[in-house]
């Protein structure tokens, strides 16, 4: 018994250090990123992950329109990476 618990120890300990290291804050980011992307609203200022910045302008289901200068440019949700605050 002694020498599967040696065996299989080490490997748990290491899933156990991964998952609160590497797995976990990945998926808090994941969850905090869908809130603020299902949370945006007309006149928020955001950045996209293409790194344009600009204003909501219209919302759709999957889509929005950020106006940038004169530009009015069609962006899906999912590539809006922050909202700024003033």
């Amino acid at each position: 018994m002694e020498g599967i618990l040696g065996t299989v120890g080490p490997l748990i300990l290491m899933f156990a250090i991964f998952y609160f290291l590497l797995i976990r804050p990945q998926q808090k980011r994941q969850k905090a990123t869908q809130s603020m992307q299902s949370n945006l609203q007309k006149g928020d200022k955001v950045v996209t992950v293409g790194g344009l910045h600009g204003t909501v302008d219209a919302i759709d289901e999957n889509k929005i329109i950020i106006k940038s200068g004169n530009a009015n440019l069609t962006y899906d949700r999912q590539a809006v990476r922050d909202v700024i605050k003033d």
